[in-house]
Parts: structure tokens; sequence; C-alpha cells
């Protein structure tokens, strides 16, 4: 996948992995709104597939493909033997976080902690490599605490190459592993996305993907100007319809209207054979409730779906409520912002 877009100059446009947010319904959500979009999973820690249930964390439907499995941990046999069980449920690619600051991943040594390590991550890289038939990639801060980006970022990327890695996904901001919570993280740290930018010159052959901060898809064209791949995470999923203009602006296909008909068919469907497998609405309705954000009618829109949809026995009818009270008018213009 990324020695192609490379060979090719082909840009990937995908959207971020988020605890507790990009499950498989938010992943086929998505889907319904672009065919081409990278997706990922929320990470899912090693020792959670090893010994944890199995299908609940890695099972995906077929829909969601090109669908990328974020993995978390600093054990290379461990992160190996995960991946032997993986490999049934074919990926499309396997990632390494070394990027997120939570308390929960701080107490397991990995994600961002794994920035004071590049020796542990190379390893865990190399073992990953023995095992997977997907691209191995890494997702990473450009530093943490105290440490000089334009020291650990290069040290870092130049080990996890060398083990390997066929990719380096860049969230352009430090991580403070104490003093600032998750969502401070995200937002407190200045973002530098020039040090990503000068990465990818640094190493004009290695696929180099940006992420933080991005808001809109003309800030996400501007990055792809510099690098090969852009990410998305929030504004992708507090306001999903922004991607219904990804496959014609980044993959090159016709530029056609949106079809919110057809989307809240499918999804309505998706939902009667979720309900029919022991599901609930609400699994899936969640990850919709900000998907027409600014458009006429969406306050009642969210309102539908927040408190209908957790209501006993409430069905797909609840879907079609909602979207009847939304006006799509003017609507691709907003959209494409």
């Amino acid at each position: 996948m990324y020695s192609d877009a490379l060979k090719n100059g082909r840009k990937i446009f995908a959207v971020a992995p988020m605890i507790d947010w990009t499950d498989r319904h938010c992943r086929y959500l998505h889907r319904q709104i672009s065919r081409h979009a990278l997706l990922y999973t929320e990470m899912v820690v090693a020792d959670a597939i090893i010994h944890g249930p199995r299908d609940r964390l890695l099972g995906h439907d077929a829909a969601e493909h090109p669908v990328a499995l974020q993995l978390g941990g600093s054990d290379p046999a461990k992160l190996a033997e995960a991946l032997r069980i993986a490999e049934a449920y074919r990926y499309d690619e396997i990632n390494l976080n070394v990027g997120c600051p939570s308390d929960r991943v701080q107490s397991g040594t990995f994600g961002a902690c794994l920035m004071l390590t590049p020796e542990t991550v190379a390893s865990c890289v190399a073992a990953m490599k023995a095992i997977s038939k997907a691209p191995v990639t890494v997702k990473c801060r450009i530093g943490v605490d105290e440490q000089e980006p334009e020291e650990a970022l290069p040290d870092l990327m130049t080990r996890v190459l060398d083990a390997g890695a066929d990719a380096i996904w860049i969230h352009a901001r430090k991580a403070w592993l104490k003093g600032l919570s998750p969502k401070e993280n995200r937002e407190i740290p200045p973002l530098d996305y020039d040090i990503v930018y000068r990465m990818k010159q640094r190493w004009p052959d290695v696929f180099i993907g940006i992420n933080g901060g991005i808001q809109t898809l003309d800030r996400a064209a501007a990055h792809l100007a510099q690098v090969d791949g852009v990410m998305l995470g929030r504004a992708a999923y507090q306001n999903a319809a922004i991607l219904a203009d990804v496959d014609h602006r980044f993959y090159g296909e016709p530029a056609v209207e949106a079809d919110w008909n057809g989307l809240r068919d499918r999804m309505m469907a998706y939902v009667e054979r979720h309900i029919g497998n022991g599901g609930r609405l609400q699994h899936v309705a969640r990850h919709m409730v900000g998907l027409f954000t600014g458009l006429p009618g969406s306050r009642r829109y969210r309102q539908i779906l927040s408190t209908d949809a957790n209501k006993p026995g409430a069905g797909p009818e609840v879907i079609a409520a909602a979207f009847a009270a939304v006006d799509f008018t003017g609507e691709r213009e907003r959209v494409s912002a």
C-alpha cells in the first residue's frame, strides 16, 4: 500500500485511531461516506488480544476495508503473538501506537512513553515485521516532555526505518507525560507542522503522514503538498459529513452530491443486523450524532438520536426520524470547506 503510494505519487487520507470512538460501528459509518479513506481501529493492547475476547476486539465488517489495526504494547514477543492471532482478521495495515499519552497507557509503559526508548520501538517493529503480511507502521509524536524534537524524532525514525517500518505517521505535537490530561495533550502543546515537513525532506523515499489539529479538507490538501498522507481525528468524527468530499478531492472520483438518503437506508439495514445479533441501536447511533453539524435541523437530529436511541426496543425507525429532521439544502458547500 505505502510503497505503491510513493511509487505512483498517490496521497493517503486517513481517519485517526481514537480510543472509545473508532470502533467497528464508527468505521462502518465512515466507510459508507467515503469509499477510499484509510480507517483505523481504536488502539488494541497486545495483552488483550492474547488473553481477551478476540472476535470482539478484532472483528470487523468486510465493508470497512481498507482498515488498519492499531496495536499498543512494548514487549516485542507479545506484539508478535498478538499479530499471529490478528493475521486471521486480514487487516490492511498494522500500526504501533507511540503517541498516546493517557495514564492507562503510561502505566503499561507504552504509547507515547516509547518515545523515550526508541530502541524498544525498533525491536517491536522488527518483531511485528517478522509476522505481519500487511505493512507495519508507526504513529508517534514529535517528542515527549523535555526531549528536543529535532533530535528525538529523527533518532526514532532512523531506528524504526532500519527495523523495517513501512511508513511513519507523525502527530505534530509533543506529549507531556506528567501534568497534562490526554485532552490537554491534544490542545496545549503547540503544533509544529514544519518539523514533519523537514522529516519528509530528509527521507524523501519514506512515506510520512501528518496528524494533529487539522480541521478541514482545505488544510488537509495544503499538508499533502508537503507530505504523503494526512490524518484527521476529531474533525472527522464530530462532523463525519466532511468525509463526503474525500473521494473526489484526494482519490480522483467524480464530484457527486452526497446521497444522504442512501446513507440512511444503509445504516438502518446495518442497525437491523446489529440488533438481530443481540446489539443495541445506541452502539451505532452514538457515532452518528455529529453527522450534520451546522445544517438546519441538526439540533433536532441530535436530540432524536441522543434520546430515542436509548429507549427500550429502539430500532432503525429512529434513524429514519432523525434524518427526516434535517434540511440538506446547501450541504455541498459546507462539507467541502
